[in-house]
């Protein structure tokens, strides 16, 4: 009976390291990425809704910080 050689802890994780390292390129060989044209375009999409959702809040914010002072001058009163 011959003794199993056993795999040196090393070289497994270094053969799994590469594994990853050549599955990762092959599947960025994948990827389509986006024009500049699409970049900027996505950009402005993500401004203006941020600008619009901040304006949002703001106005939520306002209006209810003057219902809860109406409110509290109504009880002081």
């Amino acid at each position: 009976m011959a003794k199993e050689k056993k795999e040196n802890w090393f070289v497994r994780t270094w053969g799994k390291i590469r594994k990853y390292f050549r599955e990762l390129r092959s599947e960025l060989k994948k990827v389509v990425w986006p024009t500049p044209k699409q970049v900027l375009k996505n950009t402005v999409i993500v401004v203006v809704c941020v600008i619009f959702i901040g304006l949002f809040i703001w106005l939520f914010d306002t209006a209810a910080t003057q219902g809860i002072d109406l409110l509290l001058s109504l009880k002081a009163a």
